[in-house]
């Protein structure tokens, strides 16, 4: 078991998929930021593509996600019709630059959309930017996942799929508004499996109300049996005052601070004994998996889907408030779909909030994401290293960290504290704010 030390995880952290964080992003970029980023990329840059589909038939009460309702035909149109507009503007800023290595499709539910609007968007994805051999991963949600659109990602070659499972406990599902039968994920896999799926990913969660180690076992159980070769298992983030959806969800029946520990602690037991590889401190794979190899050779990255083997340090967000990353500079699209479609339309590029990173803001990010992928970070150059040093005794004095000269390496039990030694080297960020969930 982990050992447990729950005052250094009083502190609300980040997850850290960017540094800094979305909660940093300010109002003073814009158009021209985009443009001037989009302009600067090399030939033959590595770049990553992500398209967000705000759109669930379902809205699930524990999401955070920028999501609506798909309930009405002509909306989604009309979302599809202004992204298939986006994709133009990039490419004819981009003008042939940049190599398209991935494409990634989340939301929102990208299955709430008809299978043949996704085929459409591959397609035109594939002529604009000239990226036939691109990695296609894509979110599924498990209801209103059939036959045609398993056909489709067969079609068009997609290679990795993540499934939002969260728990089979059905319960549990009732407890967080997303009821789904444990039938209907097996099928999805069958399914996908048969389209030629060659990564199937399950989000999992822990944390939940009224869950138990029972019950989070049984799921655990019942998930190896259809054998992902992922899986993300996320503890349950309750922040109502942030996401009003979420007042839905009895705050009395969540497991307290020590039971969250505990759960996690599980899953990682069970699924690394059941061969997985812990990659980061949620994420797992199997061996053959090239996230697991990608941790193996230290080549293991940090971006907005989580842990990843995407070598790409440059991603181009389509679509209502998606983040796009550069190494100078994080911009973020409209998150209110109408002034996203207004700029579209207008051919500007829809940036509205974000922030340019100077080198030391990127220095520390390389830092964070050190620690969180390789449990190692070098502060010899950083300018406030003695002070970091300073902050981190607690965690060596209960033996999490060691230093070797200014090299810093997490203890082999200190992975679920990684987020909140890493928050030390957050310099945008004060001890007390509270706008961040639990490490664990």
């Amino acid at each position: 078991m982990w050992p447990y030390h729950p005052a250094l995880l009083a502190r609300p952290v980040p997850r850290y998929t960017s540094y800094p964080t979305a909660a940093e992003f300010g109002d003073q970029v814009g158009h021209g930021d985009m443009l001037s980023a989009i302009e600067a990329v090399g030939a033959d840059t590595p770049v990553s593509l992500y398209l967000h589909i705000p759109y669930c038939r379902e809205i699930c009460w524990y999401c955070g996600c920028n999501t609506g309702a798909a309930n009405r035909t002509a909306r989604l149109d009309a979302y599809l019709a202004r992204l298939h507009a986006e994709i133009e503007l990039f490419a004819r800023h981009l003008a042939g630059r940049g190599r398209i290595g991935r494409i990634a499709f989340g939301g929102g539910s990208p299955n709430a959309i008809a299978p043949t609007a996704f085929a459409a968007l591959v397609a035109h994805l594939r002529t604009a930017f000239s990226c036939d051999d691109a990695v296609l991963s894509l979110e599924v949600d498990p209801r209103g996942f059939d036959a045609d659109w398993a056909a489709v990602i067969g079609e068009v070659g997609v290679e990795r799929v993540s499934l939002g499972v969260q728990t089979l406990d059905p319960g549990l599902q009732a407890a967080i508004g997303r009821v789904q039968p444990q039938e209907q994920v097996v099928r999805s896999v069958e399914r996908l499996r048969a389209a030629g799926v060659a990564s199937i990913n399950f989000d999992l969660m822990y944390g939940l109300p009224g869950q138990d180690a029972g019950r989070l076992e049984q799921t655990l159980e019942q998930t190896l049996m259809l054998a992902p070769e992922r899986l993300a298992v996320f503890g349950y983030a309750h922040v109502p005052h942030l996401i009003p959806r979420q007042r839905r969800i009895d705050a009395t029946a969540l497991p307290k601070a020590a039971e969250r520990f505990a759960q996690a602690a599980l899953a990682h037991d069970w699924l690394t004994a059941a061969g997985y590889r812990a990659v980061g401190f949620d994420h797992f794979a199997k061996p053959g998996d090239p996230l697991a190899q990608a941790a193996t050779k230290g080549e293991l990255r940090r971006n907005f889907q989580g842990f990843t083997d995407d070598p790409a340090e440059i991603l181009l967000g389509l679509g209502a408030s998606a983040i796009s990353a550069f190494p100078d500079r994080l911009l973020q699209n409209a998150k209110k779909a109408g002034e996203w479609h207004e700029s579209i339309r207008a051919g500007r590029f829809a940036t509205e909030r974000g922030l340019h990173r100077d080198p030391l803001d990127q220095q520390r990010g390389n830092l964070i994401a050190d620690i969180l992928c390789r449990g190692v970070a070098d502060t010899d150059n950083l300018p406030e290293r003695d002070l970091i040093r300073e902050r981190l005794d607690r965690f060596e004095q209960v033996g999490l960290i060691a230093w070797q000269g200014w090299q810093l390496r997490l203890a082999d039990d200190a992975l679920p504290y990684a987020r909140s030694i890493a928050a030390v080297f957050d310099a945008w960020r004060s001890e007390d704010e509270q706008r961040f969930s639990q490490a664990v």
